[in-house]
């Protein structure tokens, strides 16, 4: 079926372009790049089977990468330097180029709520420049919490921390189909949740920036568990 639009698409974008018209082979290429790009962007499956619905974010071949992701790590390593040695963020390059980013709820958010603390925003102005800068990567941000409270309650707060991120991020500029919002409750602790020290490293945001791969396009959609 989508072989059938996008064939289908192409003929309509070909059709357009004047067969008298002296720019007609630049402005045919033009067309027919917008056309696929756009069914190619709106065509890519999540890790539930569901399509991502937006405009096409841009992939890379295999062999940049390394590089693309190196200069993106290096920028957030050396804006966020600061807060790595305060403790409050880590940034950590992953097995599959990916970057993540642990945020301590405890400079984030106040106690049982989701709303960004105003002393944070200059933090997540920083991390939302240099994604701003990268734009062949797709964001997802991971809410956690401990387990203090009833489970669907953790949930649910977990899931609105996540999203007051990706708010920030959207009003910032990062384009929403970049952006995926998870909530993963008390389910996936860093440590023991019988102590409050472990309960503090339990509260958390994980920002996970992966890059989009040429052929891999899907992969990039799909949120990384309990790394």
């Amino acid at each position: 079926m989508k072989k059938l639009v996008l064939v289908a698409a192409v003929s309509v974008a070909l059709a357009g372009c004047a067969a008298n018209d002296p720019n007609q082979k630049a402005k045919t290429g033009a067309a027919v790049g917008a056309v696929v790009g756009a069914i190619l962007g709106h065509s890519i499956e999540n890790d539930k089977g569901g399509l991502i619905i937006g405009t096409a974010v841009g992939a890379m071949a295999g062999a940049g990468i390394g590089t693309y992701m190196d200069k993106q790590q290096k920028e957030m390593e050396d804006a966020l330097a600061a807060e790595q040695a305060n403790h409050d963020i880590e940034v950590q390059r992953l097995r599959d180029e990916s970057l993540k980013i642990d945020i301590a709820s405890e400079i984030s958010y106040d106690f049982g709520s989701a709303s960004l603390k105003p002393a944070f925003m200059p933090t997540l102005q920083k991390v939302a420049g240099i994604l701003n800068r990268y734009p062949k990567t797709i964001i997802h941000v991971v809410g956690h919490t401990d387990s203090v409270g009833s489970e669907s309650y953790n949930m649910e707060l977990s899931r609105q921390r996540a999203q007051s991120v990706v708010n920030y991020f959207t009003s910032q500029g990062i384009i929403e189909n970049r952006l995926l919002t998870v909530g993963r409750g008390e389910g996936e602790p860093r440590a023991t949740n019988e102590t409050e020290a472990g309960r503090q490293l339990n509260r958390r945001v994980e920002i996970y920036v992966k890059p989009v791969i040429e052929g891999q396009e899907s992969e990039a959609y799909q949120t990384p568990q309990g790394y």
